[in-house]
């Protein structure tokens, strides 16, 4: 992998810098003044920021493309002719994702984490029509075809908001699963499928996989969940076929229950796509995105063209688009199910999300120069998607030959890297990883957690664990569920070795080490204005009572001391297992060292020999409550 050069920015953008952090109005006059005298590139952002851009969205008439600088607060239009800023208008956020309503007049961007908002932009002038409340980290707004309404996802709520787009009304909150980040539309907008982005159940289940919420729009109410695959997580992008006939899903087929003893063949983690029935609403089958010997790791937005000939997928992980002949994958799905002879590795449909040669022939892998493309849209048959790491435009002709018309833009003159940026990038690259099968982010996707169990080297085999929150990882030490890596500096260099497979220069490490460092917690759901619930602060007193405090101790909530609370196997009966910070619990599920229980009250109520792990037993379950609501508040 190429690695991004630091830099010294010249004076005259230290200069700008320096003002621009001093007040918008000077940051703007002095863009101006520098740009009048030939010092800025024309269309080119000169922030020392990073833009992070990741929402998009594109007018109907394809003369304009909306880009959301999700680590600014800026909406950047573009021509898509020339990939040049046409204008930005500045946003009380940061944008996470767009979308347009049907006649283009309205662009809808949500932004905030647990002050979540809604905000309508006049694409003429940029204009801020109304700011709606949404609920925990809006995401992923899709309005009705006739523009009476608008649905989005609120992450961290584990629930989709309808809005009354006409009187500017919440009309419901409709729960769903496990951090709901993507939705759309099904065929007449009967349906609104919703992609929730993890596992909502123990980890030692059966199955073991995250789900696509079906709603029913005429009443906003939950009709199916369909379960992916099992091993299906860091579910990521959604889109509808043209004819409204099928629903495309991109995520993690994860092989957990395999020894990690090998990357090769997609061992450990494979990139996927699922197809839905969008009538029935029922899944079709899952093909694989990865080659048999490179992966594609990390597939995050698909879409499709307007005549469904191509259906495109990004993967984050290895800066790639898939071009995918549509019509012949269905196709060759169709012969399968006929009962055709496919290739000697499929002899069923129940083969085909094994099969890593199935779309041998039937897509192209496109590279971009750019790192971490997300979101993509399609317009005139050309691919528009955005760089995350670079701040950069990619266009990919579909109608040129199978090379591929390519074209960048930079969107914002390169700052220098500094190592947190540097280690973000770093953490999701999965050009770090052997053959590109993952990256960091694969099992720890947003540095957090995959709902899995797996079977590492790190620790020896035979003892699967669950996958833990990098948040204070480095705070916290020693790492890892049996606390066997001193330092948390140890274990993400014992990571690259034993899960990436690979052998990595020490500044990727120490780069990844400051990103870690730098995560900071974000505000619990469970919280009432920021501030804990009374049954919240009912369950802090308990807290105390009960002996939590004594292996929890604030302000880290974690003694970083090993203790044997009777929940090992067999086998480990007299296992000592590293006590976890509890901050930001309430997003880490499922719970204890095997993800045995996905709630609190569950551990406590099941999990708790003798009152080795707090004084519970006894509690009501009024009680019981209280305390699990004070612990998912931290």
């Amino acid at each position: 992998m190429k690695r991004i050069p630091s830099s010294t920015r010249t004076n005259t953008l230290a200069f700008l810098f320096c003002w621009r952090n001093s007040g918008k109005n000077l940051s703007r006059l002095c863009c101006l003044l520098l740009a009048a005298i030939g010092v800025l590139v024309p269309g080119i952002c000169h922030s020392g920021d990073a833009l992070s851009p990741l929402g998009l969205a594109i007018s109907p008439d394809a003369q304009r493309l909306y880009v959301g600088a999700s680590s600014a607060t800026n909406i950047l239009v573009i021509d898509p002719s020339t990939l040049r800023i046409i204008t930005r208008y500045s946003i009380p956020g940061n944008p996470r994702s767009l979308t347009l309503s049907p006649d283009g007049q309205t662009l809808y961007a949500t932004c905030g984490n647990a002050d979540g908002r809604l905000l309508a932009l006049n694409t003429a002038n940029g204009k801020l029509l109304f700011v709606l409340a949404a609920g925990h980290t809006p995401c992923s707004p899709v309005v009705s075809s006739d523009g009476e309404r608008l649905y989005l996802c609120n992450r961290f709520e584990n629930s989709v908001a309808a809005f009354n787009l006409a009187d500017r009304r919440l009309m419901t909150r409709i729960p769903v699963s496990r951090e709901p980040v993507a939705a759309i539309l099904g065929a007449n907008g009967k349906h609104l499928f919703v992609a929730n982005h993890l596992p909502a159940s123990p980890a030692v289940g059966e199955t073991v996989a995250a789900v696509v919420s079906v709603i029913a729009t005429e009443n906003h109410t939950v009709v199916r969940e369909l379960t992916l695959p099992n091993g299906s997580t860091g579910v990521r992008g959604l889109c509808v076929s043209p004819d409204q006939a099928f629903v495309y899903v991109t995520h993690i087929l994860a092989r957990y229950p395999m020894p990690t003893t090998q990357l090769e063949r997609g061992w450990m983690n494979t990139a996927a796509l699922t197809i839905l029935d969008a009538g029935s609403p029922a899944i079709i089958n899952t093909v694989l995105l990865d080659d048999v010997d490179l992966g594609a790791a990390n597939p995050w937005g698909v879409a499709c063209n307007s005549d469904g000939r191509w259906l495109v997928v990004a993967h984050a992980g290895t800066h790639e688009l898939s071009l995918i002949d549509r019509p012949a994958l269905h196709n060759k799905i169709t012969r399968l199910n006929r009962g055709e002879k496919i290739s000697d590795a499929i002899t069923s449909p129940d083969d085909l999300p094994n099969d890593l040669s199935f779309l041998v022939g039937l897509r192209h892998r496109v590279g971009l120069s750019g790192k971490g493309p997300r979101e993509l849209v399609i317009a005139d048959n050309r691919v528009f998607a955005a760089a995350y790491f670079s701040d950069s435009l990619h266009r990919v002709d579909l109608d040129a030959t199978p090379s591929r018309e390519k074209q960048a833009f930079v969107l914002n003159q390169a700052p220098a890297k500094d190592p947190v940026r540097l280690g973000e990038l770093y953490f999701n690259d999965a050009a770090l990883c052997f053959q590109g099968w993952q990256s960091c982010a694969s099992c720890h996707p947003d540095a957090r957690v995959d709902g899995l169990n797996w079977d590492l080297l790190n620790d020896g085999l035979g003892n699967p664990k669950n996958t833990k929150n990098m948040l204070l990882s480095h705070a916290t030490a020693p790492a890892m569920s049996l606390g066997i890596r001193e330092t948390a500096e140890t274990a993400v260099r014992a990571g690259i070795r034993n899960i990436q497979f690979a052998i990595r220069p020490e500044e990727e490490a120490l780069a990844i080490d400051a990103y870690l460092k730098s995560l900071k917690p974000v505000p619990s759901p469970r919280l009432v204005q920021g501030q804990l619930s009374e049954a919240a602060r009912r369950g802090r007193e308990l807290f105390q009572k009960t002996g939590c405090a004594e292996c929890h101790p604030a302000p880290l909530f974690t003694d970083c001391k090993p203790h044997n609370i009777g929940t090992g196997t067999r086998a480990e009966q007299d296992t000592e297992f590293d006590t976890p910070t509890l901050i930001e619990c309430w997003r880490t599920a499922p719970y204890l060292h095997d993800g045995r229980s996905m709630s609190i009250q569950d551990l406590f109520r099941n999990h708790n020999p003798n009152n080795r792990h707090g004084h519970t037993t006894a509690l009501t379950p009024q009680e019981l409550d209280d305390l699990a609501e004070y612990v998912l508040s931290l």
